[in-house]
C-alpha cells in the first residue's frame, strides 16, 4: 500500500496497529500507531472502529497478516501494510 494512500486512511479515521512486541514498539513505531500485540489482538476488539479500515503491521508482515484475517472474520475492514521497515519513511 503506498504511503499517501496509508495517510489518506489515517486522516479519514483509520486506525494504525503495530502487532509487534511491546519491546520492539518502544525501538521505533510509525506516527500514530496503537501498539496491540498479536496475541493481545482479540482483547482489543472493543476498542477497533468497526466503520473505518485498520491498517496493520508488524517487522516482516507475517504477524499482521495472521492479524489481519482474524480482524476480516470478526467484520472489520482490515488490510495488512507489511512490514515496519518499509513505511518508516512515510
Amino acid at each position: 500500500m503506498p504511503c499517501d494512500q496509508i495517510k489518506q486512511i489515517l486522516k479519514d479515521g483509520g486506525a494504525l496497529l503495530d502487532v509487534r512486541s511491546p519491546r520492539e514498539f518502544a525501538g521505533g513505531a510509525l506516527p500514530g500507531a496503537q501498539n496491540v500485540p498479536l496475541n493481545g489482538i482479540a482483547n482489543a476488539l472493543k476498542d477497533l472502529p468497526k466503520d473505518q479500515p485498520v491498517l496493520l503491521y508488524c517487522r516482516s508482515g507475517a504477524r499482521s497478516g495472521m492479524a489481519q484475517r482474524f480482524l476480516v472474520q470478526e467484520g472489520f475492514e482490515a488490510h495488512n501494510i507489511g512490514g515496519y521497515s518499509q513505511f518508516a519513511h512515510c
